[in-house]
């Protein structure tokens, strides 16, 4: 039995699709949450502990979701300056902002080995700086809205635990030169402004040295501080 030209070449098209289709079908990732989070993973780690390599990438796993849903509106608004953030979030719905932090939020936070150093004024004055603040200049203590293990506080304001120096300098630097936002008030950029050059390298050394307690390392309750100051977006929406 023999059949036409016509119909084998129908045969192979056939052959083909279904071939193609099923390839298809195996090599088409999951659309999840977490696959389409996969570009972040490139920058911030794959369970979020963040990743050091030409630049630094902070930690975002474990952190307040308000907090992080903040920053991520910040990127879309420009009040933060970042080109890829900036493009990557631009055109995306708060609704889904607040999905990416929630997911990001309930990840277990990871930390770095703590920076070694022998004591010095520097340190000196970094801790009093975050411990007690600085009265005399209004400059609250870190610790006051940090909370005493520098964990954070629910629902946004974040830990500073487990942080990079320079990232933690660079950041105070871009408030002070108000390169860096929030919504107001904008407290933040209100203590930068107080502070001279001379502090925030002392408070980036400081915290770079601080040791997190891995066993204790979630954010604290909501309202179990009393902030010594007003700041936008603390509700976390």
């Amino acid at each position: 039995m023999t059949i036409g030209a016509s119909a084998a070449r129908s045969l192979l098209a056939l052959a083909f699709f279904s071939c193609t289709a099923q390839l298809h079908a195996q090599v088409t990732p999951p659309d999840t949450l977490e696959q389409r989070l996969t570009a972040c993973a490139s920058c911030h780690g794959k369970r979020g502990e963040g990743l050091r390599a030409n630049e630094y990438y902070p930690r975002i796993a474990g952190k307040p979701a308000g907090y992080l849903f903040n920053q991520l509106v910040n990127f879309r608004e420009r009040r933060r300056q970042s080109p890829v953030m900036n493009h990557m979030v631009a055109y995306l719905s708060n609704d889904y902002l607040r999905e990416i932090a929630q997911y990001y939020a309930n990840l277990p936070a990871t930390f770095p080995d703590a920076v070694t150093a022998t004591p010095s004024p520097v340190l000196a004055r970094g801790e009093a700086l975050m411990t007690q603040g600085d009265p005399g200049r209004k400059i609250p203590a870190c610790v006051a809205c940090h909370g005493k293990a520098l964990t954070g506080l629910n629902p946004a304001i974040p830990a500073l635990i487990g942080l990079d120096a320079q990232y933690i300098a660079a950041q105070m630097g871009a408030w002070r030169n108000k390169t860096r936002r929030a919504q107001a008030p904008d407290c933040m950029a209100d203590i930068a402004s107080l502070l001279v050059p001379g502090d925030i390298s002392a408070v980036a050394a400081y915290l770079a040295v601080q040791a997190p307690n891995t066993q204790s390392a979630a954010p604290l309750p909501a309202g179990s501080l009393k902030l010594p100051m007003e700041c936008g977006g603390l509700d976390g929406r």
